[in-house]
């Protein structure tokens, strides 16, 4: 019973003393000056948009209400949406060198990139549509624009070839269009699918369609990750340059013929099959029948870029 009883009587002192340092702080924050002192010790504030804005070159009407809050709500998401974006920083200096060239090659805007990353956030990710790898490209369309996709290659997959196809895409598009800015949408909800709408609505501008909620963000999306990616310390990202991924350092070796065992080709070049497949996504299964001789390019790591972790 004593030792209860003091169990009871300290409880009873703790809890006293603790309502005390809560009243007292509670009473602090009541008299602090609006805006001087934050619960979680940190501001949350709606970003500010540039002023204005433009994506391939193509001015945004923010003078439009409407547009102007459609694009705002992609600023707070993406913003707010940390581990998202922080990544798309951080993989953007690994993949940004390796797109950029071939837009350009293509003469294809380079804004384009970002809408690469809103597609995938530049990782080979497979949709529930079964749209594959960075530029989330269907069989299809793959196939149309050059494409291999079979059971042991998968051209989506392959960082390089991937934007080709999506370049060539966004050409067809730009010359079905005849504005960037439509070629964007149109990569989102398909080319029939835009000249349908364009055709129900007798409305040429994709700022003037009545859309599908996706397609209707999807733009404001890869506006708003230009913006933030381009200045993201004014959006609250400090991320400094040796936080930033490296990119790949690597060697080709031109492959003619058949692989019995990519475990084996792997360990006769110092790797092993899982880097092997790392830096070559598209190899889709453990061997390679090639019957038809084709040559394909395989990325071999430089040697002393990556630590081989020992069995």
């Amino acid at each position: 019973m004593y030792y209860f009883s003091l169990g009871i009587i300290c409880t009873i002192g703790a809890l006293f003393l603790i309502s005390i340092v809560f009243f007292a702080d509670n009473e602090s924050a009541l008299n602090s000056p609006p805006g001087e002192d934050f619960p979680q010790g940190y501001k949350i504030i709606s970003p500010e948009m540039p002023a204005s804005m433009d994506f391939a070159g193509e001015r945004i009407p923010l003078e439009n209400f409407e547009v102007k809050e459609r694009m705002e709500r992609e600023f707070i998401v993406n913003t707010y949406f940390h581990s998202y974006t922080i990544l798309a920083i951080k993989r953007s200096a690994r993949w940004f060198p390796v797109i950029e060239p071939i837009l350009k090659k293509y003469s294809v805007p380079e804004d384009f990139k970002y809408l690469c990353v809103a597609e995938s956030n530049l990782e080979n990710v497979i949709s529930p549509a079964g749209a594959t790898g960075f530029w989330q490209i269907m069989k299809e369309t793959g196939e149309k624009y050059g494409l291999e996709i079979n059971t042991q290659v998968d051209e989506r997959y392959n960082v390089e070839k991937s934007t080709e196809a999506a370049c060539k895409y966004l050409l067809d598009a730009y010359l079905e269009f005849g504005n960037w800015t439509m070629a964007a949408a149109s990569y989102n909800m398909g080319i029939d699918g835009t000249i349908k709408l364009i055709g129900r609505q007798a409305a040429k501008n994709y700022f003037n369609l009545v859309l599908g909620s996706e397609t209707s963000r999807y733009l404001g999306r890869v506006v708003s990750l230009k913006y933030i990616m381009i200045n993201p310390e004014k959006f609250g990202f400090n991320i400094n340059d040796y936080e930033r991924y490296e990119p790949l350092k690597f060697y080709n070796v031109t492959l003619d013929g058949s692989v019995t065992d990519f475990t084996t080709f792997a360990t006769s070049y110092g790797i092993n099959y899982k880097i092997l497949k790392y830096y070559n996504p598209w190899l889709r299964d453990t061997l390679l029948d090639n019957r038809n001789k084709k040559l394909y390019s395989i990325k071999i790591p430089e040697e002393g870029s990556i630590k081989i972790i020992e069995n």
